[in-house]
């Protein structure tokens, strides 16, 4: 796993917790590789029960993973400022810069993948 090493977790505007930075962090850089655990398509539907619902990620189609780090702790935003792409050969989830965040700034990603039609659960 790899992070940068200057990410912290701390209250959200958005709602509960979110991932900051504390350094600014220019556009295009990695900014984590989240290994995942891997669901089951069964699983996944067990999980929408649970309060993990809200901290999984679709993977390849019908099941789920649970992203490891902080992964499964960035907020949604539209527009975001940091993008997210399923790794599926290395099992992680790589999280990377779209624009210049600043310091102090939160990280966010849009949960849509690219769908932009998605409708979003909350």
């Amino acid at each position: 796993m790899l992070s940068l090493p200057h990410l912290y977790v701390a209250p959200s505007p958005l709602g509960g917790r979110g991932v900051f930075t504390a350094r600014e962090i220019p556009a295009e850089t990695v900014i984590e590789l989240a290994p995942v655990i891997l669901l089951s398509s069964e699983d996944r539907i067990s999980i929408h029960e649970t309060h993990l619902h809200d901290y999984y990620f679709q993977w390849d189609g019908d099941r789920a993973a649970i992203a490891l780090g902080l992964g499964s702790l960035y907020n949604h935003a539209d527009p975001a400022n940091a993008a997210f792409e399923l790794d599926y050969d290395f099992e992680q989830i790589r999280f990377m810069a779209l624009t210049s965040i600043p310091a102090g700034s939160e990280i966010t990603i849009d949960y849509r993948l690219g769908d932009p039609e998605m409708k979003l659960w909350f």
